[in-house]
């Protein structure tokens, strides 16, 4: 007789008692962690191991929660260099095409469109330039100093009228970038604000009022609300930076003049003044913008927004701030006082994404 099918059986029925019993072993295992709230150091680690320490395992996502602010920079980075690739080999593409439904050479088109219709540089601007030129290059003559001037602003000209033509072929052709921006959940916090708090586009802006690049982009960000309108929302959260050691406090008086409904005023009126931020011009532009000065003085002697800046400074950093201003539109992180352009662009990306966004229901 052969037994075989019965052992193969028996085997099969041991394996599933086998089963059964580890199955057990690992519930009651667990209860009894959960009791006793003991668990080995293994259990408690969630994700990818990037090392094991004995029995203590490290993970990748602990070594990333680390770095997190690095690497929130170098995501924008990155797709900050690709961007710029991707819209020159765009431009490229379109300006070869105009080339070819006009039958003129690129050279040709581009001489045309973009050296010929570059805005001259006027002597004004050259002077200007050459201001600004003279407290960077010390060492050079005053007629080296104008040549470059007059160099660096046709350059800029060109390159201003490059990509209004670039964004003028843009117009009239189907053209969709794909590729998708890093965006930071970034908190407004409550801060102060401009525009509706639906509106499609938010720009939070950390910044500082003894910065001279944050007061330089002021009148950009009047410009886009002008345009804008109520599409957009500007958020205010402060970073004070180390070296300007009167930031911290103009924040507070802000802080302070925020209390009476009058932060925007006090807000223009610090860039405005910057660098005369002590507490006695604090006090000055209080009482200049018509503060309750009992309030005011109390407010800001006792630094009762202290800790309303330095969180946002450690906020700010875990998103990868590290200079200001920096701006998160729509999430989407971008550093330095761009150009009005750069802003734009990306404002109209963003409302179009909102227009073609499914409606929630």
């Amino acid at each position: 007789m052969n037994d075989r099918p019965k052992l193969r059986s028996l085997g099969v029925v041991l394996l599933i008692c086998l089963g059964a019993a580890a199955i057990l072993w690992l519930a009651v295992s667990k209860s009894l962690l959960a009791r006793t709230g003991k668990q080995s150091d293994v259990e408690k680690s969630d994700g990818e191991a990037a090392a094991m320490v004995g029995s203590t395992r490290v993970t990748v996502a602990e070594v990333e929660n680390k770095i997190k602010a690095q690497l929130s920079r170098m995501r924008a980075d990155q797709y900050n260099l690709k961007r710029k690739a991707l819209n020159e080999i765009v431009g490229q593409l379109l300006i070869e095409e105009e080339a070819k439904k006009r039958g003129m050479s690129v050279a040709d088109l581009t001489s045309f469109e973009i050296e010929g219709k570059t805005a001259p540089v006027t002597s004004e601007d050259k002077k200007a330039e050459y201001e600004t030129l003279k407290a960077r290059f010390a060492d050079k003559t005053e007629a080296d100093l104008i040549e470059l001037a007059d160099e660096s602003l046709h350059r800029k000209r060109v390159g201003e009228r490059g990509r209004q033509f670039v964004s003028e072929l843009k117009s009239r052709t189907n053209v969709k970038l794909l590729l998708e921006p890093p965006r930071f959940d970034v908190d407004t916090n409550g801060d102060p604000s401009l525009g509706p708090e639906n509106a499609p586009v938010t720009i939070i802006e950390f910044s500082e009022f003894q910065c001279p690049y944050c007061a330089q982009v002021q009148p950009t960000l009047k410009r886009l609300k002008e345009r804008y309108g109520d599409r957009i929302r500007v958020v205010f959260r402060n970073f004070p930076l180390p070296m300007h050691k009167d930031a911290p406090k103009a924040a507070e008086a802000a802080a302070c003049a925020n209390e009476q409904g009058k932060f925007w005023e006090m807000h223009d009126k610090l860039f405005a003044n910057a660098p005369r931020l002590q507490i006695l011009d604090l006090k000055h532009y209080a009482t200049e913008i018509g503060l309750q000065m009992d309030r005011f003085d109390q407010c800001l002697d006792a630094g009762k927004y202290t800790a309303k800046w330095q969180g946002d400074k450690v906020e700010g950093s875990s998103y990868g701030v590290s200079g200001t201003p920096a701006f998160f539109i729509n999430g989407r992180m971008v550093g330095g006082a761009v150009p009005y352009e750069d802003f734009a662009e990306m404002i109209e990306e963003e409302l179009q994404r909102a227009a073609t966004a499914p409606k929630s229901r």
